[in-house]
């Protein structure tokens, strides 16, 4: 009754839906460093699992983030955290009488600790059931008593890395490689290309790949967390197995998911990608969320706003509204479909808002106006709609980038093998342009990280599997051949 309580001041913001997927992110991943399979493993080899893990002294390490995680099975619950853990180890308490008593504790104030520190709550109406409730202990009233010195730690360490908060559609796809015996590729007499398959018939694929949470926004998110920077994500998701194994990939690239919505009853994106050779033909199918903008409890340093649903106006002009709230927020945009089909005017605020804005050049043609022929009227016409910066991409020709008053260009970096699969290529490329800049590097820096993350993306299957590190990148940098530089462009 009290989380139905607290659940209603938050206006049924799903905060108990989305507690419930962390948890289980958090105990199936300490589950799968303790190599037990998170479908196939009852309560008791949990147990003595993490019994062992304080023998083996690995359980400190293992259970560092897990300290109100619970897991629920038909005969009781097993405790995570590490206070109860270690009791039950030293005590060599039975399942049946083990120690849960931290993790119950733990559990009561994170709870609290969400309702009241939501966006959309009223805190003292929180603190209010809080305590008619009793769901805390006096002495464990934190919201009372002063931040102790764990708290400021973990605070210090969080401002100490820019955050870059991704906004974007989040899809599950499976890639699904066609056999190139049955599968043909026919022209229209357009000139336009089409997949043929044999009809009524059962034609053999070669192999297919699961891949989680990608899109254009979770992309950037991942590709921001394995640069080193805070990252997080502003999704929607739905209450099924797919969204919760979206949750559970995002917490394992250290990707928050505080801003994400999970709708009851919903769907949650999926995805069928038809490869054939390194191109691929991709059958779509959006589900119909409400798209609620909720404002981060931390204030980014910046949003990057990726492909999302015609459905979302309203979010944007509630994003735009927190932008104009928040000045020292910068806006990176990576328009997607519905941007291009909404137009300039209908989106001027978010165009004029823009400190950058990432797009190909037939994109560019398409906002602008302009002649496909002059990159240099093309970016011009963009800087008109406002961005500061202007990174316009160009296939096997490299990439442009227009700011301070000069034109640019950057060649893509040698591919080490022929591409895999260009999914994500794009993506990779405008989201470590944001994060070099957030790190305060140059521009021209940053233009040289890019081509080198879109450049390993493509080896592999997926939008994420070949995202890399700062250090990986530097690396790649420091082999790089003497023409791989940034130069003055002069057409």
């Amino acid at each position: 009754m009290t989380l139905r309580d607290l659940e209603k001041t938050s206006g049924h913001s799903g905060i108990d839906t989305r507690l419930i997927a962390d948890i289980t992110a958090s105990a199936h991943e300490v589950m799968r460093k303790l190599g037990l399979d998170v479908a196939d493993t009852t309560a008791h080899e949990l147990y003595q699992a993490l019994l062992s893990s304080v023998a083996s002294k690995k359980a400190e390490e293992l259970l560092q983030e897990s300290d109100y995680t619970l897991m629920s099975f038909d005969d009781g619950i097993v405790s995570f955290n590490l206070a109860d853990v270690i009791t039950n180890a030293e005590k060599n308490l039975p399942y049946n009488k083990q120690a849960v008593a931290h993790g119950q504790q733990r559990l009561r104030e994170e709870i609290v600790k969400r309702y009241h520190d939501h966006p959309r709550t009223d805190s003292e109406i929180v603190r209010t059931i809080a305590d008619e409730s009793g769901i805390l202990a006096h002495k464990h009233k934190w919201y009372n008593e002063p931040k102790d010195n764990q708290t400021e730690v973990k605070e210090e360490t969080n401002t100490m890395k820019p955050y870059i908060l991704a906004i974007g559609d989040i899809f599950t796809d499976a890639f699904i490689k066609l056999n190139e015996e049955v599968a043909r590729i026919d022209t229209d007499p357009d000139g336009s290309k089409r997949i043929s398959l044999p009809l009524g018939s059962k034609p053999p694929y070669d192999e297919v790949d699961i891949v989680r949470a990608v899109g254009p926004g979770p992309n950037a998110a991942v590709a921001v967390a394995r640069l080193g920077l805070h990252a997080g994500l502003d999704s929607f998701i739905g209450d099924d197995a797919v969204g919760m194994e979206a949750i559970d990939y995002l917490k394992s690239e250290h990707v928050s998911t505080e801003t994400m919505l999970i709708e009851k009853g919903i769907k949650t994106n999926y995805y069928f990608v038809l490869r054939y050779g390194a191109e691929r033909t991709i059958l779509v199918k959006n589900e119909e969320f409400e798209y609620t903008w909720t404002p981060p409890a931390e204030e980014p340093a910046w949003i990057y706003l990726a492909l999302i649903s015609d459905a979302s106006w309203k979010f944007h002009v509630d994003l735009l509204a927190y932008l104009e709230e928040h000045p020292n927020v910068k806006l990176a945009f990576q328009p997607g479909t519905f941007h291009f089909k909404w137009g300039v005017e209908k989106l001027k605020g978010i165009y004029g808002r823009s400190h950058i804005i990432v797009l190909n050049r037939e994109e560019a043609v398409d906002i602008t106006g302009r002649s496909y022929d002059s990159i240099r009227d093309l970016a011009v016409g963009l800087h008109e709609l406002g961005p500061e910066k202007v990174v316009i991409t160009d296939g096997p020709n490299g990439s442009y980038a227009s700011y301070d008053y000069k034109l640019v260009t950057i060649p893509n970096y040698p591919d080490p093998a022929p591409p895999v699969d260009r999914t994500g290529a794009g993506d990779a490329f405008a989201s470590t342009i944001v994060s070099a800049l957030a790190y305060g590097e140059t521009m021209e820096t940053a233009l040289t990280w890019a081509p080198i993350n879109s450049a390993s993306v493509v080896q592999k299957v997926g939008a994420q599997a070949g995202l890399l590190s700062r250090e990986e990148i530097e690396k790649f940098l420091a082999d790089a051949p003497d023409w791989y530089k940034v130069t003055d462009f002069e057409g």
